[in-house]
């Protein structure tokens, strides 16, 4: 497939004075972190920062640093807290009406102050423009939003909605300044202007951009409390490149992501001087379909699959001791869980699968293609879809390919719907069960797909969000779940943990990554805590 790609002028040598670290001394030299996280710019997807735009954790862990939120999530989890806000709550018993007022003398990174406009106009320029890529349908319950004097907005919603707050605390609701963001267009490239915990430099090499500065921000007002004066994030290709730096004192960290292979050598044979640190995760791993595709459109074949995959053996095969078998879109241990593709389709059943396809019709082997991304989730995801292959084809029930293709060309075609069918992973915007379910089957979600229940879409995500007391939306959850595994439009199959190795001298580690995949660089020191 050709595609034009924004070409953006490489910049040799723009962060030497910040980044001539390695030599330093301890005190002077910045901390590194590393990610296998990409960020490139192309012709498809010229504005990947862009809060208006941006939808991945990649792109949101540079947002996080850099554009204040009303709320963010404290550490340790709970209830979103007041940010660049002073005050935050609904004023109504509805949950229909949520009022904000805000921290005095908040300003801009340049010193420009920042009133209550602001915020109204980044909310109402994320709805206005929205982008192909999902990120407005977090604030899509929105009806208006109003300002009261300077320091006061109060959201107006469509219909209640408990979990308002945690949309609030995503990048998608960042404050931005109307002179560095147009109304009603994308800011294509990399630059980021915010009122944030840090400022950002970055150094690009033609679409790429290869690394990122962060400094304190000296005007910053908020809730945040810094450890640092610096921090760098350097993007490299693969697990195996990152570790090596770590290995040579290159970076201080590898936050995402590490491979299997990587953790269990870290843990089995320790490193001098490097530690291994298991953190919270609630990622989840899926098959998605494009219910229009002749392929997968009738609802038998996609039963067929989710009766012959073999979640137990998948994770044992590729991720080990990482991941567990998944049978829910909602992970354990978050409100609402449940096992209903279990429930529905018991252990791995090939002749099952056969009889649900007899039944409705449908010639085997059914040709289908499963295409995945070679350069988001780690190495492991090539032999992951190789395995699927294999348990498709052993039931003599499915002809099967894979195709591989990197982040900017594969979720592009994705959400044009090109693919048939697709893997991708989901780390949650923000812990609630309502973040598992509305990304995937409401409004304007993010997959982009055809598949629609009414059912679902208009009285049972609205009912759920009713509840503020989150355990008693669990059996509205429940309904859905057994909807999604009677139809499957998404076949969910493993979540995973997380970890990060890091140099023994840098401290806050446990906390520079929640259970969302959120990178809090903030959290990050030297020496002795």
């Amino acid at each position: 497939m050709n595609r034009k790609t924004l070409v953006l002028p490489a910049v040799a040598g723009l962060l030497v004075p910040l980044l001539a670290g390695c030599g330093g001394s301890e005190e002077s030299r910045s901390i590194v972190v590393g990610t296998t996280d990409q960020f490139i710019a192309t012709g498809d997807a010229p504005a990947p920062l862009d809060p208006a735009y941006a939808y991945d954790t990649g792109a949101w862990n540079i947002l996080r640093q850099t554009v204040q939120t009303l709320l963010h999530v404290p550490r340790g989890g709970g209830e979103p807290v007041p940010e660049a806000a002073k005050t935050c709550g609904f004023s109504d018993k509805a949950s229909e009406s949520y009022r904000c007022t805000l921290r005095e003398g908040l300003t801009f990174a340049d010193g420009t102050p920042i009133t209550a406009e602001d915020v109204k106009y980044s909310i109402d320029r994320v709805l206005k423009i929205k982008s192909d890529n999902g990120t407005a349908a977090l604030l899509a319950n929105i009806d208006t939003v109003e300002t009261q004097g300077t320091d006061g907005v109060v959201f107006h919603l469509k219909t209640p909605d408990a979990t308002f707050p945690y949309k609030l605390s995503t990048p998608v609701a960042g404050i931005l300044s109307k002179d560095k963001y147009a109304a009603d267009k994308l800011r294509d490239g990399f630059d980021v202007d915010g009122s944030g915990p840090y400022t950002m430099k970055v150094e690009r090499e033609g679409d790429k951009a290869t690394r990122f500065v962060f400094t304190k921000n000296p005007a910053y007002k908020g809730d945040i409390t810094l450890r640092n004066d610096k921090v760098e994030l350097r993007p490299y290709a693969d697990a195996g490149t990152m570790g090596a730096a770590l290995e040579r004192d290159d970076i201080d960290m590898m936050a995402r992501s590490l491979s299997q292979k990587q953790i269990k050598d870290l843990t089995e044979t320790p490193k001098d001087n490097i530690r291994v640190t298991e953190v919270p995760g609630l990622e989840i791993r899926y098959l998605g379909f494009n219910t229009d595709a002749p392929s997968v459109e009738q609802k038998a074949v996609r039963q067929a699959m989710a009766s012959v995959v073999d979640r137990g053996a998948l994770v044992n095969l590729v991720y080990g001791p990482t991941a567990e078998p998944l049978y829910s879109l909602i992970p354990s241990s978050i409100t609402g869980h449940a096992t209903p593709f279990f429930d529905e389709y018991g252990e791995p059943d090939p002749v099952r699968a056969a009889k649900l396809l007899k039944d409705a019709g449908v010639k085997t082997p059914v040709k289908v293609t499963l295409n995945y991304t070679t350069d988001h989730y780690g190495a492991e995801t090539a032999q992951e879809f190789e395995a699927l292959k294999k348990q498709l084809v052993a039931s003599e029930l499915f002809d099967v390919k894979i195709q591989g293709a990197e982040w900017s060309t594969f979720r592009t075609a994705q959400k044009r719907g090109d693919y048939a069918v697709y893997g991708l992973g989901w780390f949650p915007d923000y812990p609630d069960p309502d973040n598992y379910i509305a990304p995937f089957l409401d409004s304007d979600n993010f997959l982009n797909t055809p598949y629609v229940n009414k059912t679902v879409r208009e009285k049972l995500i609205p009912r759920s969000r009713r509840q503020a007391d989150r355990n008693a939306a669990s059996p509205v959850y429940a309904q859905i779940q057994k909807i999604v595994a009677k139809d499957v439009p998404v076949l969910p199959l493993w979540q995973g943990k997380q970890y990060v190795a890091a140099r023994d001298d840098l401290n806050g580690v446990e906390y520079a990554l929640n259970t969302s995949s959120d990178l809090l660089l903030w959290e990050l020191g030297r020496g002795t805590a």
